[in-house]
């Protein structure tokens, strides 16, 4: 082989193990996208709520919102970006119509201590659960809304905690074949060390399920979502023109019915 094509293949495969590397060393910095502002004060933004705290298995004391109410409550467990802030119109929604909701920050986001992993987040939201089941909120009056990735953090709860209803808001299969969408240069199934295998954990869960996704949207795969939805045999609720992050998807009508439905 000629010294010139041998020094440059040897540089593509010098930049492919080293762009490979990183994508593994950092791995989680492109997972968990935590807001570095702090939340404002709740008594200002959601009527009737208050900073609560709790702790989690692992020794981690965490902060989130809880606003009481008469009806059913919703533990909203959020998607990867962000802090509770981002979901204040969800609460204001359902508060509304009558419902108590706890708003919470995984480790790592919202000012909490820790840093974010998938099993951290299912500890977290155990911890959350474990706060409202000593408010007295019994799983008879229990939902959970999962948020993308949040959906396989709420899937996962419900397999240890069933509650009255599971609301999957654009979820993903799982984390490789999501992932493989947007960085198809990788090997990301052999490099994720978190996999949140939200299809795998639906499968034949005996909990009432509704998913709701937007036709367009540009994150998940919109037949990534129907395929959860045929998993867990759920009700779909498909928003037409809804793209991942639109408003609609946060505290529109369709996505309000739904959760009130459950």
């Amino acid at each position: 082989m000629p010294r010139p094509l041998l020094l440059g293949l040897t540089s593509v495969v010098v930049v492919v193990v080293l762009v490979v590397g990183l994508a593994y060393v950092f791995q989680r910095r492109l997972i968990y996208l935590p807001s570095t502002s702090a939340p404002p004060d709740v008594a200002n933004v959601i009527p009737g709520g208050h900073q609560v705290t709790y702790r989690t298995e692992d020794g981690l004391t965490l902060t989130g919102w809880y606003a009481p109410g008469p009806g059913t409550t919703v533990l909203v467990l959020p998607g990867n970006a962000g802090d509770r802030s981002a979901r204040i119109p969800l609460a204001v929604a359902l508060r509304a119509r009558g419902h108590g909701v706890l708003l919470v920050d995984y480790r790592g986001y919202g000012g909490n201590p820790g840093d974010p992993t998938e099993d951290g987040l299912a500890a977290d939201a155990k911890a959350a659960h474990g706060f409202l089941a000593g408010q007295g909120i019994t799983q008879d009056r229990l939902v959970y809304f999962g948020e993308s990735l949040g959906a396989a953090v709420a899937a996962r709860l419900a397999r240890e905690h069933p509650p009255r209803g599971l609301l999957l808001r654009s979820p993903f299969v799982d984390l490789p074949t999501v992932a493989a969408v947007h960085y198809p240069f990788l090997p990301v199934r052999a490099l994720l060390r978190d996999r949140f295998p939200v299809a795998e954990t639906v499968r034949g869960l005996d909990v009432p399920t509704t998913v709701v996704y937007g036709a367009e949207d540009e994150i998940v795969p919109p037949e990534q979502s129907a395929e959860v939805a045929a998993a867990a045999n759920a009700r779909t609720v498909i928003v037409a023109g809804a793209r991942h992050n639109d408003r609609v998807l946060l505290d529109g009508q369709a996505l309000l019915d739904a959760v009130h439905a459950l």
